[in-house]
């Protein structure tokens, strides 16, 4: 397993795995016990387990120390690392912010998305791209879109990779570059000592607590700027107050309905800042959340990508259909959150790529107390497993949604279409489930449609090397190496037609995308 782990193939070893020890006992085996650092722990990929854990067993179970434990010195007590009452609080101080209200804004999405454009220009003889890292690009866009929307001023990793000027104010201790190395940095050492079992504590080194500071240290700027603004604006009001002690109440509907007519701009953190006033909550709060919202988001585009470019007449298709809904680039029309969500082909596409690259593949939870999983025992695997208090339950979500007798011969196969006939149940889980599920579901997919919209108006064409898929599993799951690709940007002159020359051609020239672009693409791997 750490050689697969180490091999970036962890997630097809287990699905070998699986297949492996179905074939020795002679039937299909979804959930077994093993021994890892001397404990015993169960591991399932079954349906119905899974739904035991995460929905009607609920309370039976709980993260366990070694997730809670773990996470702490980055995460601190916050919703994705905590139990009971904490994580009860939690969700309810952060579910009403994820309200359709603060989600359905598109105009801070477009901002970054042009960012992101400027990184993609185009040679003017043919109109394509050069080799690019387009997953680099989605994990810029959205660690910016997530910082300006939680803190209320963007990072703008984008621009700053690119040479322009940011006009940032922030102190030399909150460096944008410092910032996004120490967040990646930090989730990598959680993912080494998670593999540790309970021995995590061994991963947390000097180096690791170092960076956790990094990250702080960021955060608490934002989170005492929002204390100090809320503060002042406290006391504004008081010293009204006082002033104007007699005040009628037509002056009071008048600045009321003044202030309704200016709408101010969305912050999360200022919003949550109403609810507490506690530095250390607002920063483990804020960190959790931004975890979510940079990674799922990009690990999700980046694997759409990924198989847009394995299927270069999908993409033209989804292109098709995406023209006619939305317009094109230069007259995009009606990109709001419900036209996004009713996009039939953009939406089957998005559910195709988490089925088979959930973004968190694996997971687990630990017994609260004695309690059985619904099926595994026995000789047949029909028998209901008992489970002690203590023992961890490993459940593994890219299993599962790979299964044959759940998803067809065809399991393995990139089908969006897939989804014209199938609703999802518990065999599909990518943003979990259960009281537990994801709060930030709609965010995130409502960002990557938007993000997949925008780009296919712009390009017409994508091509990328077609190479063995390998993941880079930290908390999330994204390709490892990441998503080397080129595109062609459709013709924008009014009665200019883009040549369709096929896949694995080259845009105007014609010239197949032969053994020189696979030496490029190599060489850029490498160096990658």
């Amino acid at each position: 397993m750490l050689r697969a782990s180490e091999l970036h193939r962890l997630p097809n070893y287990l699905v070998e795995h699986v297949l492996e020890i179905s074939k020795r006992e002679g039937r299909l085996v979804t959930t077994m016990q093993h021994v890892v650092f001397g404990e015993r722990t169960f591991w399932t990929c079954e349906p119905r387990n899974i739904q035991a854990i995460l929905a009607t067993q609920f309370k039976d179970f709980e993260l366990g120390l070694r997730r809670t434990g773990n996470f702490h010195p980055l995460l601190g007590d916050g919703i994705f690392a905590s139990n009971g009452k904490k994580w009860e609080h939690s969700r309810g101080l952060l579910r009403p912010q994820f309200a359709r209200g603060q989600i359905s804004d598109l105009d801070l999405e477009e901002k970054h998305v042009q960012n992101m454009m400027k990184a993609l220009p185009v040679n003017a003889a043919d109109r394509w791209t050069n080799i690019t890292n387009i997953q680099t690009l989605f994990f810029r866009l959205t660690v910016d879109s997530s910082t300006e929307f939680l803190f209320g001023e963007s990072i703008d990793s984008q621009l700053a990779a690119q040479g322009y000027p940011t006009n940032k104010t922030l102190p030399p201790e909150c460096n944008e570059r410092t910032f996004a190395s120490a967040f990646d940095l930090s989730q990598w050492y959680l993912a080494r000592a998670v593999r540790l079992g309970k021995f995590y504590w061994v991963g947390h080194t000097a180096a690791f607590k170092k960076e956790c500071e990094s990250v702080h240290a960021f955060v608490d700027y934002f989170v005492q700027m929002a204390l100090d603004k809320n503060l002042a604006e406290a006391q504004q009001r008081e010293e009204k107050k006082s002033s104007f002690p007699s005040s009628s109440s037509s002056s009071s509907s008048s600045s009321s309905s003044s202030s309704s007519s200016k709408k101010e701009k969305y912050i999360f953190l200022h919003a949550l800042a109403a609810e507490t006033t506690d530095p250390i909550e607002l920063r483990n709060q804020l960190l959790n959340i931004l975890l979510a919202g940079r990674d799922t988001t990009a690990s999700l585009l980046s694997w759409l990508f990924l198989m847009l470019a394995r299927h270069p007449s999908r993409y033209i298709a989804l292109r098709r259909t995406i023209l006619g809904a939305f317009g094109t680039y230069d007259a995009p029309k009606d990109i709001t959150y419900a036209s996004l969500k009713a996009c039939t082909p953009l939406r089957h596409h998005l559910a195709e790529t988490l089925r088979l690259f959930p973004v968190v593949p694996f997971n687990s939870r630990t017994a609260a107390t004695d309690t059985t999983l619904p099926t595994g025992g026995g000789r047949d695997g029909r028998a209901p497993v008992f489970v002690p208090a203590g023992t961890e339950v490993e459940y593994n979500v890219y299993v599962m949604q790979r299964r044959k007798d759940l998803w067809g011969d065809d399991a393995d196969a990139f089908r969006p279409e897939r989804w014209e006939s199938r609703r999802a149940g518990w065999d599909y889980l990518p943003f979990n489930g259960g009281p537990r599920i994801c709060i930030g579901q709609q965010f995130a997919l409502t960002e990557a449609a938007y993000v997949v919209v925008r780009l296919l108006q712009r390009f017409d064409r994508i091509e990328g090397e077609r190479l063995e898929v390998k993941h880079g599993l930290t908390l999330t799951d994204a390709p490892a190496g990441g998503v080397l690709v080129r595109l062609r940007e459709a013709a924008r002159r009014q009665g200019e037609e883009a040549v369709d020359r096929g896949p694995g051609k080259v845009g105007g020239g014609g010239k197949p995308l032969g053994v020189f672009w696979r030496v490029v693409f190599l060489a850029l791997k490498t160096i990658e």
